[in-house]
């Protein structure tokens, strides 16, 4: 009767009950408290969301921020109207279930006992749903009072156990399972709990996470703001330093104008000068030559003559003036002039494409004042002209060494360059050694015969590490593992014409080059039937037989020629013993003028050695030519 009596009461409330739910915990308001922008939250639900030590305090519905925490004051009628709520529905489960239904309505159960009428309630105990007429026994007789009655439902038989066909009344916290009162025997180990406290117990768990979830959303919220803020500001600050090097580039460049713009005209006045003794010139032979041809006219018309006297005459007027010789003074533009003003042009060049090529590292440390290469000096041969170098993809680079080593092997290498007989060092060469310098290796004294016995261990501590260079890769070579894998391919690659690279043996050379210091690197070789490891000056020829490795005096290599093995250079073959070794080591110390190559196994071996007075850059060389060959550059540590 209870119920009957409270029927009247819920409608009245049932259409608040949505604004009524926190949007927090979207549960019915558990003292609620209303923020300074108009909003209702459970108090619990409020004080959790601003916990954790916030400094930021929003409202979690429509975001506005406080300057401070909020006093929260309980709402006193806010409150009554959640209690009359409370008290229509009971708290009893069929409630609870049809606020949870909503307003989408409940489905239509029909009446067990009559079939036909709809269904009131459903008595969980009888396991059946009953028509108002045939629910009066549960209402009325106190044999039923303690049926448990609840709103219609359809799915009365997922509420029985499968095994034993009993009401599920029990939940099994170990298994996650819902039991009846017959499965408590077998569940008597375990941690059993009747199905509404599992429920209540679970519905406080999700709420409490649902607070947490919602207190992290505020602030991935806020993060995302900060980062889009941040991010505004980096885009501003990049703005400013491009401004800042657009403006530092423009002057660059008009300066460069204004030297462009002088050097020009100092060549042009000079050419003007010369020009004009050219004109003065042509003005006075013109003028000798009229009178070459006005005398020779008049001898021309003496000579046609015939009277004697009349000719003597004729002959005696004439100028008894001797007729020189036609000169022309030499005029030539002041080369002095023009090989200075040039020299300052393509100082100024190297100048800045040295500072260009400096890596950023050496450029933010600054040690000590940077001293451009010195430049060849008036008279001389004039300064090649640079070819334009790509830079290479991958490349590796290193910690360069101080810049007054680095002057004075540039100088030396300079002064090689200028003896007789030598191949000079190509300009595209001369700028990837002087760009690239390499690391600063220890040198300890030491003979050829020290080094022989040292252990791998030992030899490890001068490890190098380099890449290779793409512009020197034969067309049928290819480049792997970020330019340290070497094969060979049947199919010829389009690589782009470049001056260094190899056209007649499929070779390839180190990016890097050595000019001082003592270095050491290993390669692994597979299926080496034909294949070559060595080292080369940067101005070994690239094209014709001469090029290739150990075939002239610019290289050093060991050669796997099936089963043969050889050492090369100068077109001299020393046959060695043969190894199985994979993998091999070469050690190079450029001021004690020796090369060294290792086999390298469970214990290192010495396959052969060369004495040689460096006088150039050297790099790293292969050669492959058979399909399936590779050799590989280790990495070292």
């Amino acid at each position: 009767m209870a119920d009957l009596v409270r029927t009247p009461s819920v409608p009245s409330l049932a259409g608040l009950e949505e604004e009524l739910t926190c949007s927090i915990c979207l549960c019915v308001f558990e003292s609620p408290v209303t923020t300074p922008c108009g909003h209702n939250f459970c108090l619990p639900c409020l004080e959790m969301t601003w916990g954790g030590g916030a400094h930021t305090f929003s409202c979690p519905q429509c975001r506005s921020t406080f300057a401070r925490r909020p006093e929260l004051k309980k709402n006193t009628v806010l409150c009554k109207v959640v209690e009359q709520l409370q008290v229509g529905q009971g708290g009893d489960e069929a409630a609870q279930q049809e606020k949870k239904g909503g307003s989408g309505g409940r489905p239509r159960v029909a009446c067990d006992s009559c079939l036909e009428a709809e269904a009131a309630k459903t008595c969980l105990t009888c396991m059946a749903s009953f028509c108002q007429e045939h629910l009066k026994p549960h209402l009325d007789s106190p044999a039923f009072q303690g049926h448990q009655l609840t709103l219609p439902m359809k799915d009365l038989q997922q509420r029985k156990c499968q095994s034993h066909n009993k009401l599920l009344e029990f939940y099994c916290k170990e298994h996650l399972t819902c039991i009846c009162c017959i499965c408590l025997v077998t569940h008597k180990q375990c941690t059993t709990v009747p199905m509404q406290e599992a429920k209540g117990a679970k519905e406080s768990q999700l709420k409490k996470r649902l607070t947490e979830l919602y207190a992290l959303n505020e602030k991935a919220s806020q993060s995302l703001d900060q980062v889009r803020v941040q991010q505004k500001q980096i885009s501003e600050i990049a703005a400013r330093k491009m401004d800042l090097l657009r403006a530092e580039f423009q002057e660059m460049m008009v300066l460069i104008k204004e030297e462009e713009k002088t050097a020009m005209a100092k060549v042009g006045a000079e050419e003007k000068k010369v020009q004009d003794k050219f004109d003065y010139v042509h003005t006075i032979l013109g003028r000798k030559r009229k009178e070459i041809q006005g005398e020779r006219d008049q001898i021309e018309t003496i000579l046609t003559e015939d009277d004697d006297i009349t000719f003597l005459k004729k002959a005696a007027k004439l100028r008894q003036s001797s007729v020189k010789d036609v000169f022309i003074p030499k005029i030539d533009l002041d080369q002095n002039l023009i090989h200075a003003i040039y020299q300052k042009a393509f100082g100024l060049k190297e100048t800045v494409k040295e500072l260009v090529a400096q890596p950023q590292e050496k450029k933010i440390e600054g040690k000590g004042p940077w001293k451009p290469k010195p430049n060849v000096q008036p008279g001389k041969n004039p300064p090649p002209q640079p070819t334009k170098k790509s830079a290479m993809p991958n490349a590796t680079k290193e910690a360069p060494k101080p810049s007054q080593e680095s002057n004075a092997d540039d100088a030396a290498e300079t002064k090689q360059r200028r003896r007789p007989g030598k191949r000079a060092t190509s300009p595209s060469q001369r700028a990837r050694s002087s760009s690239r310098p390499q690391p600063a290796n220890p040198t300890p004294s030491g003979s050829l015969e020290t080094f022989l016995s040292k252990s791998r261990e030992e030899l490890l501590e001068f490890a190098t590490k380099f890449t290779l260079d793409y512009h020197t890769a034969h067309n049928k070579v290819i480049l792997s593992d970020q330019n340290t894998k070497v094969s060979v391919s049947e199919k010829t690659q389009a690589y782009p014409p470049h001056p260094q690279r190899f056209t007649y043996c499929s070779q390839v050379q180190g990016f890097q080059c050595f000019k001082r210091g003592i270095h050491y690197w290993e390669v692994e070789l597979e299926h080496n039937n034909f294949c070559g490891v060595g080292i080369c000056y940067g101005t070994m020829a690239k094209q014709g037989p001469e090029s290739r490795l150990g075939r002239n005096s610019s290289s050093w290599c060991i050669e796997w020629f099936n089963a043969r093995i050889s050492a090369w250079h100068n077109d001299v073959e020393k046959c060695l013993p043969n190894t199985k070794v994979k993998k091999i080591g070469v050690l190079l110390n450029y001021e004690g003028g020796f090369v060294i190559f290792f086999g390298v196994s469970e214990k290192i071996s010495l396959l052969y050695k060369f004495r040689a007075e460096f006088t150039e850059a050297l790099y790293p060389a292969f050669w492959v030519f058979s399909s399936g060959t590779t050799i590989s550059v280790s990495q070292l540590k």
